[in-house]
């Protein structure tokens, strides 16, 4: 057999990052069936996915088993992995102790939890009066294109939380970041429901997988992980 059939070897030899995406799922699906090897159902993957691990790790159980050679208990080990990545991010950056002052703070710190989802959510995040983050809350799961935002749940996180600052975060699986008209609406009536209780609305940010868009400063910026110019 090549080097390139035994993945694990070659990271053992050389490291994992020596390892092309498909040869790490490899590793992960441990053995192929008859007709199919280990790399080749990984390979399978990623052509499913469109060669987009965002998408990859945004698959549910039955659509990773569809694929040949992924059986039930491989499919469990893949979702496992893809969990443990997003956790690994967003601890990484929770260890942080920086004070959220800009949109690109408010995407990175999101983009593990939102990333690659093929439905939009709602989430708060709750700063104190230094704007470091106190709690990160997911208050709705909506569908393809539209979430529910309401000003009565977060205001009463807030206040439970003791938050001096909110920022709303939701996103669109669509690519396009800019706010629909009932964003606008919801954001305007949310802002009064905290202006109400002596809080502050931050801003909100719509979360793309490579763009996100701010209502507080009215634009839209790519992604700092985009490979776009």
């Amino acid at each position: 057999m090549c080097d390139v059939e035994r993945p694990r070897e070659k990271l053992l030899r050389r490291g994992a990052e020596a390892l092309s995406d498909g040869e790490l799922l490899a590793i992960f699906i441990v053995s192929g069936t008859a007709g199919c090897s280990a790399l080749e159902s990984a390979q399978r993957l990623l052509v499913e996915a469109g060669g987009s691990l965002a998408a990859l790790a945004g698959m549910d159980r039955k659509r990773l088993m569809s694929v040949p050679g992924v059986a039930e208990g491989r499919a469990a080990t893949l979702l496992a992995a893809f969990e443990l990545g997003r956790r690994f991010v967003g601890e990484a950056y929770r260890y942080e102790r920086t004070a959220i002052t800009s949109p690109k703070q408010v995407y990175l710190h999101m983009i593990p939890s939102l990333k690659g989802l093929d439905h939009e959510e709602c989430w708060v995040m709750l700063l104190n009066k230094s704007r470091f983050v106190i709690d990160t809350v997911r208050v709705s799961v909506g569908a393809e294109d539209a979430t529910l935002i309401d000003s009565r749940i977060i205001v009463r996180l807030a206040l439970d939380r003791r938050a001096a600052h909110v920022v709303l975060v939701h996103n669109h699986p669509s690519g396009n970041p800019v706010p629909s008209m009932a964003d606008i609406r919801e954001t305007e009536s949310l802002k009064e429901a905290l202006g109400t209780c002596g809080l502050c609305l931050m801003d909100h940010v719509v979360i793309c997988d490579d763009c996100f868009y701010s209502f507080d400063s009215e634009e839209t910026a790519i992604s700092p992980f985009s490979s776009s110019p």
